[in-house]
C-alpha cells in the first residue's frame, strides 16, 4: 500500500509541495509545530532512514539543508531544527522545523488544526525563496 506522501506525489491526495527533483521531493506539513514546518521526502518509499542508499541520503540531506537555509531566511527562527522520525508515517522523511526554545521541537506541539490560507501562505513564501535563490 502507498504512503500518504507518495499518493501526494501522484496526486491522489492533496499537498503542499514545495520543491521536487528527480529523487524527492519536500512539502509543508498539515500539522505545523511551528510556521514553516517543512518534511523532505524521498520519491522512493523507504521505511527507515538507516537503509536510505548513499547517494540517495547525501542529496536528501543537502537538498534538507538548502530549504533549511531557506526557511531560516523567510521565517528567521533562532534555527531550523532536523528531526527523523518515522514512525507516524512508514515513509523516511525529514522534518524541518523552525525553532526558538527546544519545547518548538515536542511533536505535541502540532497545530493540527492549522488553516489552509495560513499553509498556503508559507508554503507560497517558501516556494517563491527556493525560486529566488536558485
Amino acid at each position: 500500500m502507498s504512503s500518504i506522501f507518495t499518493k501526494i506525489l501522484r496526486g491522489e491526495a492533496p499537498g503542499r509541495i514545495i520543491y521536487s527533483d528527480d529523487q524527492l521531493f519536500a512539502l509543508m506539513t498539515t500539522a505545523p509545530i511551528q510556521p514553516g514546518h517543512t518534511l523532505v521526502i524521498p520519491k522512493t518509499e523507504i521505511d527507515h532512514w538507516l537503509d536510505v542508499p548513499p547517494g540517495l541520503s547525501a542529496h536528501l540531506f543537502l537538498t534538507a539543508q538548502k530549504i533549511g537555509q531557506t526557511i531560516q531566511t523567510v521565517f528567521r527562527p533562532e534555527k531550523v531544527g532536523l528531526i527523523i522520525a518515522g514512525l507516524e508515517v512508514r515513509h523516511v522523511h525529514l522534518h524541518l522545523i523552525p525553532i526558538f526554545t527546544l519545547q518548538d521541537l515536542e511533536f505535541s506541539r502540532q497545530d493540527k488544526n492549522a488553516l489552509p490560507e495560513d499553509l498556503d501562505r508559507a508554503a507560497e513564501m517558501l516556494k517563491s525563496a527556493l525560486t529566488s535563490f536558485g
